[in-house]
């Protein structure tokens, strides 16, 4: 067992109790309620008619001709005690589309009927693989369920669907190549954040990635790390999860660990519990995504906002026009990092990638060594570092409290 590591107990509400958070599942079975000492958990999907599932109040329109399919929404949504639509043919679903509540799309539709809304879900059975996320962002759907699997929380998500109160913004970086630079603008962005006065967390996407902890010369510090919430399952406590992770630079972090010992897996059920805590405990949580496929699929759908790092390089540029087809279809723009003279400004890197730059991710001498070293948050409180976080922050539009850069 790792210095990180608790010993996992047990701990399942008991049904008087009330329930906090949400759990965000799109792939992997549920287990067993488990999690680490001093988390608690709702109950998962296997008591999806119990008391624990929303109410979901409204008309939900399901376009879909597969039968199995609209089986298992029927089973969801009547058990949380909503209404269901179901229509086979996406022409007649365009009389009920703009009037429902939420509108789901099964994963045998092609198009959407002219002028409508995007879907909230695109829904699809287990085995159907990763064509469900291209389809998803083919169609611009916001979110992915992969049912049986994910009963809890599309009930859930159909309930948030017409809350106000849906927590904080989630803002995903990924680079656009390999060694762009994208974990350490996340930290520079989370730095500048928290030193404005928001609650801040910032979640290591990637478990192939060597571990956010190291940049931050924070392995020492107590908190969780992934490998804790390995046995997670169902909802996670919002507020027990903030006071459970370690802090540095004034905002939270969820790192893989930085040693070389393989750490325990985590499956997309688990994260998607800590994404959906994450967004409740904080005011804006930052994602380092990383570039592989799966943690594009399980982090990046979660994502309000996304920003490519990429340097200011034709070979770079490729490379990220290429990753953005990977993207689910949220609001996306590029940071560019380079410096006078650059092999491409930021104009050609646009039109190349096909994105907006939406700021320029300083080159400071040192960085490099700075990031092996754990300095990137004394290199975070530099002018030029703090106008390149101050740009970033100004697309977060008034969605968290923060002010003005001195």
């Amino acid at each position: 067992m790792s210095r990180h590591q608790q010993s996992p107990s047990p701990l399942e509400r008991s049904p008087s109790e009330p329930r906090t958070g949400s759990a965000a599942v799109r792939r992997g079975p549920l287990a067993a309620p488990v999690l680490p000492a001093g988390m608690s958990l709702a109950r998962g999907p296997d008591q999806i008619a119990e008391a624990w599932l929303p109410d979901v109040a409204g008309e939900v329109l399901l376009v879909t001709g597969f039968h199995v399919l609209q089986a298992e929404v029927e089973r969801i949504v009547a058990a949380a005690g909503g209404q269901l639509r179901v229509v086979a043919d996406v022409a007649d679903a365009a009389r009920y589309w703009d009037s429902a509540a939420a509108v789901l799309v099964g994963s045998d539709v092609r198009e959407l009927p002219p002028r409508r809304r995007a879907p909230a879900v695109l829904v699809g059975l287990n085995g159907e693989g990763d064509s469900l996320w291209h389809l998803a962002a083919a169609l611009g759907a916001e979110r992915v369920a992969v049912l049986p699997d994910a009963a809890g929380w599309l009930a859930e998500c159909l309930s948030r669907s017409r809350s106000p109160e849906a927590g904080g913004l989630v803002l995903g970086l990924t680079g656009g190549c390999g060694g762009a630079g994208a974990t350490t603008a996340a930290i520079w962005i989370a730095q500048a954040a928290a030193g404005l006065g928001a609650r801040v967390l910032v979640i290591d996407g990637d478990p192939w990635g060597g571990g956010l902890e190291l940049a931050l010369a924070a392995e020492e510090t107590p908190g969780l790390r992934w490998p804790d919430l390995s046995q997670a399952s169902g909802s996670i406590d919002p507020d027990q999860l903030a006071d459970s992770l370690p802090v540095a630079g004034g905002f939270s972090f969820l790192s893989w660990p930085g040693s070389r010992e393989r750490p325990a897996p985590v499956d997309a059920a688990t994260t998607g519990g800590v994404l959906d805590a994450a967004r409740r405990a904080y005011e804006l949580v930052v994602v380092d995504i990383g570039r592989g496929s799966e943690p594009l699929h399980t982090f990046a759908w979660d994502c309000d906002r996304i920003l490519v790092v990429v340097p200011a390089q034709l070979k770079a540029a490729v490379a990220s026009a290429r990753l953005t087809q990977e993207l689910p279809p949220v609001e996306t723009a590029l940071l560019v990092r380079g410096k006078a003279g650059a092999a491409l400004d930021s104009a050609l890197i646009a039109d190349a990638v096909g994105l907006p730059v939406h700021g320029m991710v300083p080159e400071l001498r040192g960085v490099g060594a700075a990031a092996e070293n754990g300095r990137l948050l004394e290199l975070g409180k530099r002018r030029r570092v703090r106008h390149f976080a101050a740009s970033v922050l100004d697309l977060l539009d008034g969605e968290i409290p923060v002010g003005e850069f001195p």
